[in-house]
């Protein structure tokens, strides 16, 4: 395994970060192919086994169950101070508007609630799950900088934005002395390659790390098409609906990611996170087999030629915007 450093910051982590969406209480949220807590926690093993020191969780992710899969796994096999946490949290509800909560207590109450979850003192990196357009972005920083200042979180992260918000976000932190966003986790891969516009530029101006989700696709970058279905793909209707419309052009590209892959003698995720990792900091790679992180960490070890890198960039064509970006916008 291999290690950076995370944008703008001290956090030294393995340039794999271990997704841990798939871990968690398949009855209480909303996938029902997550893995339970003894799965779960063989997988995290593995991880650690292979280097992996970087995992990210969500308050999200089954309500909370994926949390405490993560911390109980990791207060058994590994120590604090060598894995760097990061968990999410989610906009205010319609609920906690109707009473008043503001924005400051909201992440007070979030990060408190993961905590409890994840049975530790404090997170290596918050983030900000999705941005939150009934909300003030100075009440968001303020209750961020807060749980900084009380040791509640070492960092602050956002997913799910655009350039401009993550550059207005933290150019008014810079004007108040809050904390500042120093990653971001966007959806970026081989074949949904939108974030090279402005947010890649961007955070490479700024040195915010970028550690992306759907590294690969939600599998589709591993396999070919039509070989080898998953319980996810059968039944993660989310994922499904996020590449359905492309599927034609994105075959172009899977086709030449199995190319290389059977040249080089490795597997298609190898590939296909190789090439990422030319881009990134620490994609984050889901996990509900173990073949699945042992793949992502061979894929270190890959370099790709510039001549691969080209041929596997070649067909892609713009894609509109799909998932969670694609409700980014100010309510009517």
């Amino acid at each position: 395994m291999k290690y950076t450093k995370l944008g703008n910051s001290d956090l030294n982590v393995s340039r794999i970060c271990m997704g841990c969406m798939g871990f968690g209480d398949a009855g209480k949220g909303q996938h029902s192919w997550t893995l339970d807590e003894e799965q779960s926690k063989a997988i995290i093993k593995r991880g650690l086994d292979l280097g992996v020191n970087f995992f990210d969780t969500a308050i999200a992710y089954q309500s909370g169950t994926s949390e405490q899969y993560l911390g109980r796994s990791l207060k058994d096999l590994a120590r604090r101070e060598d894995v760097v946490v990061a968990t999410k949290f989610l906009p205010r509800t319609p609920e906690e508007i109707e009473k008043g909560i503001s924005g400051q207590q909201h992440v007070e109450n979030m990060i408190n609630m993961s905590l409890n979850n994840l049975g530790m003192e404090y997170v290596d990196l918050y983030i900000y799950h999705m941005w939150d357009w009934n909300t003030p972005v100075y009440e968001i920083l303020e209750g961020l900088n807060n749980a900084v200042k009380a040791g509640k979180t070492r960092y602050i992260g956002i997913s799910n934005c655009f350039a401009w918000q993550i550059a207005k976000a933290n150019a008014l932190a810079e004007k108040e002395g809050f904390a500042k966003f120093v990653s971001v986790q966007g959806h970026y891969n081989l074949i949904f390659r939108e974030e090279e516009r402005e947010m890649v530029p961007y955070c490479k101006e700024e040195n915010i790390a970028l550690t992306p989700y759907s590294a690969l696709a939600s599998g589709r970058l591993s396999r070919l098409p039509g070989e080898g279905g998953t319980k996810r793909a059968e039944e993660d209707k989310y994922a499904k609906f996020k590449y359905e419309k492309t599927e034609q052009q994105d075959n172009v590209i899977i086709s030449r990611v199995a190319e290389i892959a059977e040249k080089r003698g490795v597997t298609m995720t190898e590939v296909s996170l190789a090439w990422l990792l030319t881009k990134v900091t620490s994609p984050v790679v889901g996990a509900t087999k173990m073949h699945h992180i042992e793949g992502a960490a061979k894929a270190v070890e890959l370099e790709l030629t510039a001549e691969e890198i080209t041929y596997l960039e070649e067909p892609y064509v713009p894609h509109v915007l799909a998932g969670v970006m694609a409700q980014n916008k100010r309510p009517e």
